[in-house]
């Protein structure tokens, strides 16, 4: 994004709660490396249909009430929707995206965690711009969102530990025409087979896009003006580190991977534990609709 946008923007949310983060970050244990992905058992085993919420869930917290929240609310701004979403749609998956000029002479990097996969057939993916191509100044659109446009073409990067503060430093205010790959010290891979920009070598996955669709939405809080951008990207091309990718070409390892995620704020998230759950059978586990219809009696009782 244009710096002077971005100043602006930044401005208004104060995304870093903290004057002096080195201070603070000093002050916190040093990043485990020790930790590696393992499974637990779910939070209670023992659960069975109808049982409702876990033995996490204390009474105290079924209780609680809860406040209702208009977004659209005159004495709301628009930043305060911002950053009550990024702190409760979490975790949310990061696309580290790669663009490049058509003519082949401005490169681009930048995180997006307006992001996930929509479809497999065809490899179909969203990625969110908080910009507009169209009003009131195309060339203070995000830079990915402008050369994304422009040359129909991508890749999607997959972050992992070792490289996290390299791809957060790829989200600076730099002016357009200012390549990120420098700032980050990352290695840019021109092995693509169907789109020009590079791929992060660092990546353990990559994807490359192409373009399939934008879409801008008019912001409710200024009438008139395009606030956002959704672009569909469709895969072409999977590219996957030989150490983490099983024979068939179907499973990633996540001790591998180690992916990141984004958080609220300006925090970040580590995948370090998971639970399994098997999907229920209707027939097999519940019994079928004789066993559905003993829990639709019991709802209508309560």
């Amino acid at each position: 994004m244009a710096a002077e946008n971005t100043s602006n923007w930044e401005s208004k949310i104060q995304r870093n709660p903290h004057p002096d983060f080195k201070a603070v970050e000093a002050s916190r244990p040093p990043f485990d490396t020790t930790k590696t992905f393992a499974y637990t058992q779910t939070p209670q085993p023992t659960w069975t249909f109808g049982s409702g919420s876990n033995h996490l869930s204390s009474q105290q917290d079924k209780e609680k009430t809860h406040r209702q929240i208009d977004p659209y609310s005159p004495t709301r701004p628009a930043h305060l929707n911002y950053k009550l979403l990024i702190s409760a749609i979490v975790p949310r998956p990061i696309a580290f995206v790669s663009t490049v000029s058509p003519d082949g002479k401005v490169t681009n990097l930048a995180p997006f965690s307006y992001f996930t996969v929509i479809s497999h057939d065809p490899p179909l993916f969203i990625i969110g711009f908080a910009s507009s191509l169209v009003n009131p100044d195309p060339t203070k659109a995000k830079d990915t969102l402008r050369q994304l446009s422009e040359s129909k073409e991508c890749t999607i990067n997959i972050i992992s530990e070792s490289f996290l503060e390299a791809a957060n430093s790829t989200a600076i205010n730099a002016p357009f025409g200012v390549s990120e790959w420098g700032v980050s010290g990352l290695t840019p891979v021109h092995d693509c087979e169907h789109v020009k920009a590079p791929r992060v070598k660092e990546a353990v996955f990559s994807i490359e896009g192409k373009l399939e669709s934008l879409r801008g939405f008019e912001s409710k809080s200024t009438p008139g003006k395009v606030s956002s951008t959704m672009a569909v990207i469709e895969g072409v091309k999977f590219w996957a580190r030989e150490d983490a990718i099983n024979e068939e070409g179907s499973l990633l390892d996540i001790k591998v991977l180690r992916p990141v995620s984004r958080l609220g704020g300006i925090t970040y998230g580590r995948v370090t534990e998971g639970v399994e759950l098997p999907r229920p059978d209707f027939v097999k586990d519940l019994g079928g609709h004789e066993g559905a219809a003993k829990w639709e009696k019991r709802e209508q009782v309560n």
